[in-house]
């Protein structure tokens, strides 16, 4: 059509860019400003995703334009506190979680401990996830950090979801998780018990990143005044946000309710079965050292005055 108009196709583009998308461009980035404040935390990957559920025809690359155009940052982190106490007499377990392959509900849970910040104290939360899903399954929410706090959070857990013997529950080295009362519970409900290195935070991720964004997703974004209004929130945000609605990358952009009722483990005729350890191989981890210390063994045996015996 420009060829036969004789019009350059860049001046046609130029015209077109400034007439007829301006009403669906519009449009779009009312759809991007109204799912980014209704999801204050959300980043342009999972906002293209609420987009294309709606309907919108819209690349990641574009919506991350229009969001960055409109400056819809989030909020920075702020300083860290140290809540783990790995220096006890308690007995800890080495870490199995990183060798497990998960393929169901229970296999795995993982369980960590964290502050909160009240406007003239602490508040500390124990949370349990299950990690196949990433669903929060069990909290609690104290001023203390000791061991009755973790222990509540993981009663609560057991009570929901009634584990069969043989799942692992991994945490740190804290003494909340190490000390006899923690312990008792779970050799009571047959699970295996693992732990991560001390000083070695990444090992228990899955739980590391829902306190990361249970903080700049509802802790940070307003003030707190007293335990009750703190829990309440708290509440809010994992039953009727984090767990029934928030997507997850790592979930193919599903919630953890929505990522369960896809993976039923009721549609497995086998039922369930704890998740199975897989080491890697000498080969699979140093392939290109063994590649680079070793001879060739053809080139040795091809070589004059040398045999095979």
């Amino acid at each position: 059509m420009c060829e036969l108009a004789g019009v350059s196709r860049a001046s046609f583009y130029r015209h077109w860019t400034k007439q007829e998308p301006a009403a669906a461009e519009t449009e779009l980035r009312a759809a991007v400003q109204r799912l980014a404040l209704a999801h204050r935390y959300y980043g342009y990957r999972r906002i293209a995703v609420l987009l294309q559920r709606e309907g919108y025809v819209a690349g990641a690359k574009l919506i991350r334009r229009l969001m960055r155009e409109d400056s819809l940052l989030a909020i920075r982190r702020r300083r860290f506190v140290v809540t783990t106490n790995s220096d006890h007499r308690f007995q800890v377990w080495p870490n199995l979680a990183q060798y497990l392959e998960l393929t169901d509900i229970n296999q795995l849970w993982v369980a960590d401990l964290t502050f909160l910040r009240l406007e003239e104290e602490f508040a500390y939360l124990a949370v349990v996830l299950d990690a196949y899903s990433r669903r929060v399954i069990g909290w609690a929410l104290g001023n203390t950090m000791n061991g009755a706090l973790t222990v509540e959070a993981l009663e609560k857990a057991l009570v929901l979801r009634h584990p069969p013997p043989g799942f692992v529950h991994h945490s740190d080295q804290g003494s909340q998780y190490a000390c006899m009362e923690y312990v008792d519970v779970l050799e009571q409900h047959g699970a295996v018990l693992s732990m991560s290195r001390a000083g070695c935070p990444w090992e228990n991720g899955r739980c590391e990143s829902f306190i990361k964004t249970l903080k700049q997703e509802e802790i940070d974004a307003r003030p707190y005044r007293t335990m009750e209004e703190l829990a309440a929130h708290v509440e809010e945000f994992i039953e009727q946000v984090y767990n029934p609605i928030r997507l997850h990358s790592a979930l193919n952009y599903q919630s953890p309710v929505e990522f369960e009722a896809q993976c039923s483990s009721t549609d497995r005729p086998a039922g369930w079965l704890p998740a199975r350890l897989s080491f890697p191989r000498h080969r699979e981890i140093s392939s290109d050292v063994l590649d680079q210390t070793q001879p060739n063994r053809d080139e040795h045996e091809a070589r004059p005055g040398h045999s095979s015996e």
